[in-house]
């Protein structure tokens, strides 16, 4: 299939949309990079394709539909709730596969019951998996960013080392190496004799002035990044948090909610339990994760065909409570993923805050699934 050609199922994908009161839109291909390197994260961030218009502002290649979708729903006002669909190019380097193709997808804005919208958008993808390829079984693995932020701050960790592990969250080598540097304090290294002295006698202003009369002296204050004073915070921050270890259990519990890997419908019970068994106050966490839980059931979609794995998160800055991805059963090629962003909209400028969550399909892959059928 060449790059340009719209795949030959794209309109299944419409109609189908059409039927989820979906209004379709379209976005420019050329757009503003801040809100991607803001908000899509690091494994997103080192993929887009950039340059520069003539007054040096940063353009990109959209790199995928989500933000650009919120982005025209606050310029034109729209009211919410209110449904998008799209399917369109996008660019973005990868490792396997053309650097320039198709998606199509859903963004659910301003429904206010989560639980229903979760589960909404989650039959909304295999119910459109389905139309494209009637013969496969699909598989769905789900995380909750929201359960784990819960578990993290039930542990009584400092903001910091909160932020860090969220951060991390979905990335198992990132967050293993920080869970193994939580078991023991270590210092930070590398500071001169004079600012560990003002450090340790809380000396900020005598802090800041030493490191504006160094950064003046070796010529950095010109091409700094970052201000003495903003400098003196993360050191703070840094020495503080290199501070912190996890008592023996809290740290287990750690691993052990990460650990969890059941079948939707055993889900609420094991993590009311680990909840039970770990001491730790999750009530809101546990509210929000049986309603989609009951919600998804009542939407039709088979329990048993949904995995939660607690330590799944998807690579996207932006997620803050579900997250999933669609497979056919056996395969490991993800054709659909998605999730609630509910900050979003309130971070790209909206006056009120709006709840969404959405799906996007990758078309590459989901054409190799049909060319393996035929």
């Amino acid at each position: 299939m060449p790059l340009t050609d719209m795949p030959d199922f794209a309109g299944i994908i419409l109609d189908d949309f059409a039927t989820r009161n979906a209004t379709r839109v379209d976005t420019p291909v050329i757009l503003a990079a801040e809100p991607f390197l803001d908000m899509a994260g690091e494994d997103l961030r080192r993929r887009i394709f950039l340059t520069e218009n003539e007054r040096g502002e940063s353009l990109c290649l959209r790199p995928e539909f989500t933000i650009p979708v919120c982005l025209r729903h606050i310029e034109t006002a729209t009211g919410t709730p209110k449904r998008y669909s799209y399917l369109g190019q996008v660019f973005r380097q990868r490792r396997e596969g053309a650097n320039e193709f198709y998606q199509a997808g859903i963004e659910d804005l301003g429904e206010r019951d989560a639980a229903s919208a979760d589960a909404r958008i989650v039959a909304d993808a295999l119910g459109c998996l389905q139309k494209v390829l009637p013969d496969k079984a699909f598989a769905v693995t789900i995380g909750d960013q929201a359960v784990f932020e819960a578990v993290v701050a039930a542990l009584g960790l400092p903001a910091g080392w909160q932020r860090r592990l969220v951060r991390a969250f979905g990335q198992t080598d990132l967050l293993e190496a920080m869970i193994a540097r939580l078991a023991k304090a270590q210092p930070v290294g590398g500071l001169s004799p004079e600012v560990e002295l003002l450090l340790d006698t809380g000396d900020e202003a005598g802090l800041v002035t030493h490191l504006t009369n160094e950064m003046d002296r070796t010529g950095y204050l010109t091409n700094a990044s970052r201000s003495p004073e903003e400098i003196v915070r993360r050191l703070k921050e840094k020495r503080l948090l290199a501070g912190v270890s996890l008592d023996a259990t809290k740290l287990d519990a750690l691993k052990e909610f990460l650990s969890i890997n059941v079948s939707l419908r055993y889900a609420p019970g094991v993590l009311a339990d680990f909840a039970k068994s770990a001491n730790l106050p999750l009530e809101k966490a546990i509210e929000g994760f049986d309603a989609r839980v009951a919600a998804l059931g009542k939407a039709g979609a088979s329990l048993a065909d949904i995995t939660w794995r607690a330590a799944f998160g998807r690579p996207l800055d932006y997620y803050t409570g579900l997250v999933f991805e669609i497979t056919v059963r056996g395969g490991h090629d993800v054709l659909v993923g998605g999730g609630r962003y509910d900050r979003m909209l309130t971070l790209l400028g909206a006056k009120d805050h709006i709840p969404a969550v959405g799906f996007s399909m990758w078309l590459d892959r989901i054409e190799r699934s049909l060319e393996v059928t035929r």
